[in-house]
C-alpha cells in the first residue's frame, strides 16, 4: 500500500486533476490523505467522497511541513508520497518512483522530473545552498537566469539522469518511512519554503540519498495558494532562507557572515516588493524533450489555466 499525503489549502479544481491523474500513475493499491490547512472552498470535502480518499482537518493553516507531518503520521504505508494538489501525474509515474526506490535502498527521498504547464523543465533537483552559489543565484537569477551560480545550484549543466542530488522539491516527493522517521520528518519551524531543502540536508547527513528519477514525470501548475497571500509568502520565503542559512553557518566565527546575510535578505525582500521579478527568481532554463511533453499528464492544459509561479 502506497500512502499519498496531499497538503491542501482551498485547492479548487486542481485537486480533481491530481486525483484523476493519480489513478493512472500506479497499478499498486494506494490511499490518499488530505491534510487540510483550513480550506474554505469545499474542495477537500468533495474529494473525500472518493473511496480512496480520507480528509484530515487540521483546524487552521499550520504551514506545509507541519501539515505534511500530520498527514504522514496518520498513514500506514512504508512508502509515502507528499505532494501539492496542483500536480498532474503522467501515466506510470508513481510506479516509476517506486521502482527506483528498489534500485536505491538507501534513498530517503525520491523525486520526479517536474514540468511547468508550458513544457519547461522545472529545476526540482538542486545542490544544497552554499554562500557562493546562494548569493550569486539570489543576486543574478532574476535578471540573468543562465548565470554560472544559478546553473551550478540548479544542476543545469547536467542532463536529467537518475542520480543522487542535494535536495528535491517538496511539491512531489516519495519518502521512505524509515528514513523520514530517522530524521524526525519535516522541521515544523519552517512555515513554508526551505522545509524541503532542510529535509534533504538532514537526510544526507544521516546517510540517506535524495534521488532524482527522470522516468517519473509530473506537471506542476504552481502558486495556486501562495498567489492569494503574496506579501505574506514573500516574508515567509526570506524568513525561511534566513533560518536555513543561519543554522548552516552557526557559531561565533560565522557571526559577520550571518549579519551580512540578514542585511542582504532584507534588501532583497524590499526590492522584491518594488520589483516582483526579483521575488519570482530565475525562470526555468531548459525546455523539456518532446517525448516528455507528449506524455499524458505532462501536456499543456487549458482546464486549469496557466501556471503561476511561487516565490
Amino acid at each position: 500500500m502506497i500512502s499519498v499525503v496531499v497538503v491542501t489549502y482551498s485547492p479548487g479544481e486542481l485537486l480533481d486533476g491530481f486525483l484523476d491523474s493519480l489513478s493512472a500513475a500506479t497499478d499498486a493499491p494506494y490511499e490518499v490523505l488530505l491534510a487540510d490547512n483550513g480550506s474554505v472552498d469545499g474542495a477537500p470535502e468533495r474529494a473525500s467522497e472518493r473511496p480512496e480518499v480520507r480528509l484530515l482537518p487540521l483546524g487552521g493553516n499550520l504551514g506545509y511541513g507541519r501539515a505534511a507531518n500530520a498527514g504522514i503520521d496518520a498513514c500506514t504505508g512504508e512508502l509515502v508520497v507528499v505532494a501539492n494538489p496542483d500536480i498532474v501525474w503522467s501515466v506510470g509515474s508513481l510506479d516509476a518512483l517506486v521502482a527506483a526506490s528498489e534500485r536505491w535502498p538507501r534513498a530517503g527521498s525520491l523525486g520526479p522530473l517536474i514540468l511547468t504547464p508550458t513544457g519547461e523543465l522545472y529545476p526540482s533537483a538542486r545542490e544544497l545552498p552554499s554562500l557562493g552559489r546562494g548569493i550569486g543565484h539570489a543576486l543574478c537569477g532574476w535578471w540573468w537566469p543562465s548565470n554560472p551560480w544559478t546553473k551550478a545550484y540548479r544542476l543545469e549543466h547536467e542532463p536529467p539522469s537518475e542520480r543522487a542530488v542535494g535536495w528535491l522539491s517538496g511539491s512531489c516527493l516519495l519518502l521512505r518511512r524509515e528514513a523520514y522517521d530517522a530524521v524526525g520528518g519535516f522541521d515544523p519551524a519552517y512555515f513554508m519554503y526551505f522545509e524541503d531543502t532542510d529535509l534533504g540536508a538532514r537526510l544526507g547527513q544521516a546517510g540517506w540519498s535524495n534521488v532524482l528519477v527522470p522516468d517519473a514525470v509530473v506537471t506542476h501548475f504552481g502558486g495556486h495558494a501562495t498567489s492569494r497571500v503574496a506579501d505574506q509568502m514573500l516574508r515567509e520565503h526570506h524568513a525561511s532562507a534566513r533560518r536555513y542559512l543561519f543554522r548552516r553557518y552557526s557559531g561565533w566565527a560565522w557571526l559577520p557572515v550571518r549579519l551580512g546575510l540578514r542585511a542582504g535578505l532584507a534588501i532583497r525582500m524590499a526590492l522584491a516588493r518594488w520589483l516582483p521579478a526579483v521575488g519570482q527568481g530565475a525562470r526555468p532554463g531548459r525546455t523539456a524533450p518532446v517525448e516528455l511533453t507528449g506524455r499524458r499528464g505532462s501536456r499543456r492544459s487549458t482546464r486549469f489555466g496557466r501556471g503561476r509561479k511561487g516565490i
